[in-house]
């Protein structure tokens, strides 16, 4: 049976309760059909926390509003908006909500479709840092520092985390598409969550159209043809994530995402 894209608005997600005023919604997982990958909505509420815990496989967490700490056996830091910080398997982590005022909202990826948390009661001396280096295992990667690129004309692309980061099984980071710009149909070897944290995107996936804004995200299945539009006036963003270790892309016709060719593994079981 083929896997279709799975499209999530998170106004509709259920909500979790990880802690007191930490609440998760789920966009993209392998409940819903993705494989390798599981991505979420994460809101703290002023002054709230997620105890130490750890997962066994990677995470990165980018915050998309307010401000936040995250420790990493004990090692502190803060995150501006867009940052992101990867968390290898198995390491010790906290994340918290220093504001008294402001919500917190971040955006959470694992390399796996099943993602399990335990938590742990360890104790570390507290060091405060403001960077990350070889000798520790997380790494940070600041927003304002990554390096800028353009897939197609008038979009504007930033390598946030992958296997060169030091993550494991996943890559992802940020892309800005100008009014009027596009990328051109294209899929890839792995799943890829996409979540539009700004103005508005049409996605087209195989012949079918879907609208997204307000944090919808739609995950594409591997090798199912894409591509995302910026028809409006204002600017567009997204987060995204592939369940690999290094972005990749296979350039097809347009045909096949507007649905005027037929996709030619429209048959095959993937």
């Amino acid at each position: 049976m083929n896997r279709t894209e799975i499209v999530t608005n998170p106004a509709a997600a259920p909500v979790v309760e990880l802690s007191p005023g930490v609440e998760v919604r789920i966009l993209a997982s392998g409940a819903q059909g993705a494989r390798g990958v599981t991505t979420a909505l994460a809101n703290f509420s002023p002054g709230s926390s997620l105890p130490s815990h750890r997962h066994p496989c990677s995470e990165v967490i980018i915050l998309l509003a307010g401000s936040a700490t995250v420790c990493i056996e004990g090692r502190c830091y803060s995150l501006g908006v867009c940052d992101a910080m990867h968390v290898p398997r198995g390491t010790i982590h906290s994340v918290s909500n220093p504001s008294a005022t402001e919500q917190a909202i971040f955006h959470t990826s694992f390399a796996s479709e099943t993602p399990m948390r335990e938590t742990v009661t360890q104790e570390f001396a507290v060091e405060n840092r403001t960077t990350t280096d070889e000798f520790v295992p997380e790494t940070l990667v600041r927003f304002n520092e990554a390096r800028v690129y353009e897939l197609a004309p008038k979009t504007h692309f930033r390598d946030l985390f992958a296997k060169r980061f030091g993550a494991s099984g996943i890559c992802g980071g940020y892309g800005l598409f100008e009014p009027g710009s596009s990328l051109p149909c294209h899929f890839h070897e792995y799943d890829e969550s996409i979540t539009i944290i700004t103005g508005r995107a049409v996605c087209l996936v195989a012949g079918s159209s879907y609208q997204l804004s307000d944090r919808g995200t739609a995950c594409i299945p591997k090798a199912r043809p894409h591509r995302f539009l910026n028809e409006s006036d204002e600017p567009m963003a997204m987060i995204w994530v592939y369940a690999g270790d290094e972005p990749e892309r296979t350039l097809v016709e347009p045909g096949w995402c507007d649905g005027t060719v037929v996709w030619p593994g429209a048959n095959e079981s993937l």
